[in-house]
């Protein structure tokens, strides 16, 4: 008896120390990284998922038979206008919506849809808040709080026909952002460089920038650019515009390079001779995140240092390096993408605009519009347009009818029918495409639902949508959802 309980008493000490080398391994490295052990930065790396054997690749390259098709794009920047910017002041002009103003929406329009915050309220019309005229060779109809926009009508292609399922911010980020309502599913960035991989060997394949400014800048859940069941390394790292760029990026005061690289040739050590034992991917993973950290040392501060930027480039974005705006966000957007990095998102939160419409359009239009048009342009006479889709919009639209009181209301969410705009390789400029009813309720004419974008924007990047599954408790998940969507062919050149 004494016997078999020495034996169970060394079984357990043995499995104890092989079980936990891995998690003192990583508590030591979270040390020297500046990170203690109860960390946001040892958090995330103990939730790794572990990828499947196919995506056990040591470097930034695609899957194997990927892309399936000629690429048009290598990188895609998504100007996020987080809150539901107003297609109905800025995109779909709607003179029958003015004629209406002030008068009772008809019921034959309303009766029996979702509506968020106007339930049970008598819904009014209320008109265009902007005129709205028409730009370029191409004749695009865009609103006059646009003025830059405008300024690029015949590079951009003005989707007026676009829906989605949700009418609430958080579920309607979801959609947006994973092609379900359903949190923890993958973000489209996780998507995009899990497939692809990256260009980038210092910075992560998938960066998020985030800004603010207008009405009830609401918080976004890190989860919209999670990596749900992927390998956690195709997750969405959150770069900040002002202070430290990256959470414990930087080595705490007296830690050499030099000893941070005996640590981290240490713990490769440990966990080669832990997989001879008992081989698991998500070993290889998170090395694989140690090493890219340690290279984003160096990478980040140069990344951020923006001193080699002519004065009339930052002039043309409106931009104060390191003041966390919008147009900031954009420069360094640029800039990611030049060290290529392959999804870039950028969040500005304040289009959330259920009342004081008129004062927060011109607030939001004021930080957003400029940059945007100044980012496509900067591209541009770098060449790097031609490869790179940008996207700009929001999680929905808002709603035809006004919400409020007030010399200036607002307006409230809307899913049927809102606007977005794409530009870049492999779109038609100058184009419209797709229009919504005479209200702007119901997106009418060529209907595109945000999975059909999911869908597109694969295309560009030479992804078959149908064809990029990834098995998942007993299922093959796709960004693009198992309803049916389609690339729009006819926004394509």
């Amino acid at each position: 008896m004494n016997t078999l309980r020495l034996q169970e008493s060394r079984a357990t000490r043995r499995a104890f120390l092989g079980n936990t080398s891995i998690g003192l391994g990583a508590t030591a490295l979270g040390w020297m990284m500046g990170a203690g052990p109860g960390s946001p930065a040892l958090a995330q790396a103990a939730a790794v998922s572990a990828p499947t054997p196919g995506d056990r690749r040591r470097d930034n390259g695609p899957l194997a038979g990927f892309p399936h098709l000629p690429p048009r794009v290598k990188r895609v920047i998504f100007l996020y206008m987080s809150g539901g910017p107003s297609h109905l002041e800025t995109f779909d002009h709607k003179p029958k919506l003015g004629e209406m103003d002030g008068q009772p929406m008809p019921a034959s329009v309303t009766r029996g849809q979702p509506i968020a915050q106007l339930q049970n309220q008598e819904l009014k019309c209320l008109g265009p808040q902007f005129p709205f005229q028409r730009h370029g060779v191409s004749g695009q109809v865009i609103a006059d709080i646009l003025p830059h926009t405008a300024r690029i009508a015949d590079e951009i292609c003005i989707v007026r026909s676009m829906h989605t399922d949700q009418i609430n911010h958080d579920p309607a980020h979801t959609v947006m952002n994973t092609g379900t309502s359903i949190s923890g599913r993958p973000s489209m960035g996780a998507w995009i460089t899990y497939g692809l991989g990256s260009d980038a060997e210092n910075l992560p394949g998938f960066v998020v920038l985030t800004s603010e400014g207008g009405r009830n800048p609401q918080p976004i859940s890190s989860r919209q650019w999670g990596p749900g069941f992927l390998p956690g390394r195709h997750q969405g790292v959150q770069f900040y515009s002002s202070g430290d760029p990256v959470h414990y990026v930087r080595p705490p005061a007296g830690v050499s390079r030099e000893q941070q690289r005996s640590l981290l040739d240490t713990l490769r050590e440990l966990n080669t001779l832990r997989n001879e034992r008992m081989p698991h991917a998500e070993i290889e993973t998170r090395i694989a995140q140690y090493e890219l950290a340690f290279r984003m040392q160096a990478a980040v501060p140069e990344l951020m240092d923006t001193r080699d930027e002519p004065q009339h480039v930052l002039d043309m974005y409106g931009a104060t390096p390191g003041d966390g705006s919008f147009a900031s966000n954009c420069l360094l957007a640029r800039r990611l993408a030049e060290r290529g990095v392959r999804f870039i998102q950028l969040y500005h939160r304040g289009w959330d605009h259920h009342g004081d419409l008129v004062p927060y359009m011109n607030t939001c239009c004021g930080l957003c519009d400029r940059p945007s048009a100044a980012l496509l342009l900067d591209l541009k006479q770098r060449g790097m347009l031609e490869d790179t889709l940008i996207v700009w919009g929001g999680e929905f639209g808002r709603t035809p009818m006004f919400q409020g009181k007030g010399k200036y209301p607002g307006r409230d969410h809307h899913m049927r029918g809102f606007s977005m705009w794409l530009a870049g390789g492999g779109v038609r400029p100058g184009f419209s495409y797709g229009n919504t009813d005479e209200f702007g309720y119901f997106a009418t004419e060529n209907p595109v639902h945000v999975r059909d974008l999911h869908a597109t924007m694969l295309h560009l990047l030479g992804i078959d949508h149908e064809r990029f599954t990834y098995p998942y408790q007993g299922l093959d998940f796709r960004l693009s959802g198992v309803e049916r969507a389609r690339v729009v062919q006819d926004i394509l050149t």
